[in-house]
């Protein structure tokens, strides 16, 4: 069985998550710089087996998509040419910084870490692919 690959998208950094090969829990990978994230996704498939990516979508509280948008569209480009045939997911990351932020402070992490915004995308990814496969989950319920 394969895993879950979720991206936290930033045009700095990328956080990722994985699930474990059961798809029950959402686990961080931790942080990629973006120029690098394709290179490290390449070694983490030749490595792992990874059924579909799911790649959080910014939504405004309108519910449209919000202006990171228009840098994620061409990211999703380069990842459907770089793996072709892998599906692609999108799901809302509305709040997951927010989330993650009180979640790090919250642990009682120092005040100098929880200001590691590699830190709060990691957790983001691993908020964004749990609520996935949360959803997922109540859909085979209903």
């Amino acid at each position: 069985m394969g895993r879950i690959l979720a991206i936290d998208y930033g045009r700095k950094r990328i956080g990722l998550a994985v699930t474990d090969e059961q798809k029950i829990i959402a686990t961080a990978l931790g942080t990629v710089p973006a120029q690098e994230v394709i290179e490290y996704l390449t070694g983490y498939l030749s490595d792992h087996e990874v059924e579909c990516f799911v790649v959080g979508e910014p939504k405004e509280m309108t519910n449209i998509p919000s202006q990171a948008e228009k840098y994620i569209g061409p990211f999703l480009n380069l990842l459907r040419k770089t793996f072709p045939g892998k599906p692609i997911e999108r799901f809302d990351e509305r709040f997951t910084s927010r989330i993650a932020l009180q979640t790090i402070r919250d642990s009682g992490i120092r005040k100098k870490k929880r200001q590691n915004k590699a830190l709060i995308d990691s957790i983001s990814a691993t908020l964004i692919l749990q609520a996935w496969l949360e959803s997922k989950s109540m859909k085979k319920y209903k």
